[in-house]
């Protein structure tokens, strides 16, 4: 692609860049013709498809359109057959197999009139991507010549792919092969479309051939159930029996980065890092912050509109678009489910994003930070938990101080993320997570938890012997006749806080847009249900059945845990200084990188907590600490190999070329009689050396081993490679505001950021 606009532009004065001088200046102009052949095929970009008929077919037929959902098996499947699923699905009971058979015949059935011809059983595996293996509905029929379609109860059920070659931490060794693929029937099978047919898409569990999780989902089923089971116990204190089952839900917000595929593909770093190595700060950023929520360009509206239209069909809520932060920076945002199908519609969403980009000549970054200097992108996991009897738990009402329920589930969600806040650290933690927190832009790496005005005045009464008031909504009124009065929330947002009450809900903003929500879900639910147990045990003592010692008992309990976890209390400002020397002083951990949080994994308490609630065991637990710390180990590797050829091969080369340009300059000025002025030569020239020597520093530590352990290699990268790649892109940097502009290879952040 790029090759062809290269060639195009050779011919094309205003994309050909300079003409050929003195000196290596003719290869420099191969460089700048393909960012001239970018910015030109970027100015003079031509939709790609006919625009979509969107008046044709309303947004509510779309929903769901492609989805065997409850309405559909409703439709298609006998009363006792539906009404088993529904236990299975709406109460957690266990799937009766018996039903398999004629489940696979009507989605079998549903799919074929939706133009497929295969099935694929969708699975997360330990890489944090999706996986999907295919299989054709047609069998040949005993050799006659013709084929039938089939689709049984056991291939719905199972599938079978390679379970070696995926990571596993150590649970499977390379010749044992064997995995399985488990349909999860809380998640409902959809039609994944393109140009040239359909396929029906199985959410499934991936686990190994000893029953151990090999992928995301599982753990999230396990932790859910966790969770249910510990919050009927403080429901049932509180009279609610009918055992209708409480669900985490969650709400993830994806933002994101698109920029035209032209740039993308003459950037080697975007293409195999997903983000920038190098690159000059612009001369304008986002200080003027015009950008957020400002008037989304119309080539980025057309493909987020389609992005809604095909998530629409697979049944995923989308509810919210707009301009993030940073130039070229997008969120898209869906409403609650339950927190497995949020998993599951967070990674078609993130395929769909790419998917879609390409069409419209762009593409979709999620790095958590491919342009240094500019907003990251977060994906913040608004989380919660309800049932369809009691609603949303976390919902404090217009008075929390008498809402005793609401109080327990709060104060235990209080005391989970105190008591394992290097459990919540570690789930975030990643490569490209590490250039986010702990910037001006982002949660830092102390976690905390943000109560708001209103319920922090209420845990303070609680504090301090009981509480009997709450500060009220009020109104607002902004003085215009006009402009109706608007009820006011009792607290204000704080957007610098890891852990944040938002009304109804808490959002982990700390999880980084590039990762599975899958981790975050599994800690959060667990840690949640082992203080619902807690909370749980001590009311049942107190109370011994008796229903009249309960607001006693509650009293008691709320005082205990505020008082013993308070201090993960914080509402202020979670970027300055002063935070971080009060965090420390309350003891609150501050876990910086990757490889100083993930050996909290590791911690006693940790592993205790995943075998207590059976949602992980401690060799499924060290395999993720494994596969974590090699993919940790493996990306800042890439990286940095990667930033050492760009310098050697691309920015080396462009700065001695125009170094050679100015030292021919100069010597055909003397030969003229003329006195030169080598200043810029020779600042060029300095720096040019400071960049051989940080290369050949770079050179050196990537060369080392790092250590015996994967923890000591992990500090390797983080405290030796990393620097030195910082040193690099220093360098480098500096020559880009120094050389040439017809002679610089790469695209600009300039150019990036701000032609769509």
């Amino acid at each position: 692609m790029s090759t062809t606009f290269a060639k195009d532009a050779s011919s094309n004065g205003a994309a050909g860049g300079a003409h050929p001088v003195a000196g290596g200046a003719v290869g420099a102009s191969i460089g700048a013709s393909v960012r001239m052949a970018a910015i030109s095929a970027v100015t003079n970009y031509k939709p790609i498809s006919q625009p979509l008929n969107f008046a044709d077919t309303p947004a509510q037929d779309l929903f769901c359109s492609n989805v065997f959902n409850k309405a559909e098996m409703k439709r298609r499947l006998p009363k006792p057959i539906f009404k088993s699923l529904l236990k299975t699905i709406e109460l957690g009971e266990k799937l009766d197999p018996t039903v398999a058979d004629i489940v696979a015949a009507a989605m079998k059935d549903w799919a074929i009139e939706k133009g497929a011809t295969h099935y694929a059983h969708v699975f997360f595996p330990l890489t944090g991507a999706t996986a999907e293996k295919h299989d054709s509905f047609l069998t040949p029929n005993n050799g006659d010549g013709s084929a039938i379609a089939e689709f049984s109860g056991s291939q719905l059920i199972q599938g079978e792919p390679d379970g070696s070659s995926f990571p596993t931490g150590g649970i499977r060794a390379t010749f044992e092969a064997r995995g399985y693929t488990i349909w999860d029937v809380t998640s409902p099978a959809y039609i994944l479309e393109n140009p040239n047919g359909t396929t029906l898409c199985i959410p499934t569990a991936f686990v190994s051939w000893t029953g151990e999780a090999l992928d995301k989902k599982t753990p999230v089923l396990r932790s859910m159930q966790a969770l249910n089971k510990q919050a009927q116990r403080i429901l049932k204190l509180f009279g609610h029996t009918d055992a209708s089952f409480v669900s985490a839900t969650a709400g993830p917000e994806q933002e994101y980065f698109l920029v035209d595929r032209h740039f993308y593909f003459a950037r080697p770093d975007l293409l195999n890092a997903g983000r920038t190595l190098f690159g000059a700060k612009p001369p304008k950023g986002q200080e003027f912050e015009d950008h957020y929520f400002g008037a989304i360009p119309e080539r980025v509206l057309a493909f987020m509109l389609e992005v809604e239209r095909e998530l629409y069909k697979l049944g995923v809520p989308v509810k919210t678009r707009h301009n993030e932060v940073a130039p070229g920076q997008y969120e898209i945002a869906p409403i609650f489910e339950t927190a497995n199908l949020a998993n599951d519609h967070q990674q078609l969403t993130m395929i769909t994003l790419r998917r879609v980009a390409e069409k419209y000549g762009m593409t979709c970054l999620t790095h958590e930070k491919p342009f240094a200097g500019v907003n990251g992108s977060g994906k913040h996991v608004n989380w919660s938990m309800g049932s369809a009897s009691q609603g949303n738990l976390l919902n404090p009402g217009d008075t929390p101080h008498d809402n005793a329920q609401f109080l327990v589930f709060c104060a235990a969600v209080i005391r989970a993320v105190h008591k394992h806040q290097g459990l919540l650290r570690a789930v975030v933690a990643s490569a490209g997570n590490d250039h986010r927190l702990g910037a001006n832009e982002a949660p830092p790496a102390i976690v905390s938890v943000f109560l708001g005005d209103q319920l922090t005045d209420v845990f303070e009464q609680i504090k301090a012997g009981g509480a009997k008031s709450s500060r009220s909504k009020g109104t607002l009124n902004v003085g215009v006749d006009v402009l109706p009065p608007l009820p006011k929330d009792a607290g204000d947002r704080n957007r610098t806080s890891p852990f944040a009450f938002t009304g109804n809900r808490f959002e982990f903003r700390a999880v980084g847009a590039n990762q599975s929500i899958s981790g975050p879900l599994v800690a959060m639910n667990t840690i949640v249900a082992e203080s619902l147990d807690y909370c749980a045990t001590k009311l049942e003592a107190a109370t011994k059945g008796d229903s009249s010692k309960l607001n006693s008992a509650i009293q008691t309990l709320l005082s205990e845990i505020i008082n013993e976890c308070g201090d993960i209390i914080f509402n202020g400002d979670g970027y300055s200084e002063a935070w971080h020397q009060e965090a420390a002083k309350r003891g609150l951990l501050n876990l910086k990188t990757t490889a100083d949080a993930l050996p909290q994994l590791l911690e006693p308490r940790v592993e205790e907590l995943f075998e207590k609630y059976q949602v992980l065991s401690k060799r499924e637990l060290h395999s993720r600490y494994d596969i974590y710390m090699e993919q940790y180990c493996k990306t800042v590797s890439v990286e940095g190999n990667l930033t050492l050829k760009m310098a050697r091969t691309l920015i080396f080369p462009a700065a001695t070329r125009y170094q050679n340009e100015l030292a021919s300059a100069c010597v055909n000025l003397k030969a003229l009689g003329y006195e030169c002025d080598t200043e810029t030569l020779d600042k060029l020239t300095e720096v040019i050396k400071l960049l051989q020597g940080a290369m050949n520093e770079l050179e050196n530590v990537l060369r080392k081993d790092g250590g015996e352990t994967l923890a000591e290699k992990a500090q390797h990268y983080c405290m030796d490679v990393i620097p030195a790649m910082t040193m690099v892109r220093k360098f480098a940097d500096q020559l880009e505001g120094m050389v040439a502009d017809d002679v610089w290879p790469l695209p600009t952040y300039q150019e990036m950021l701000f032609i769509k």
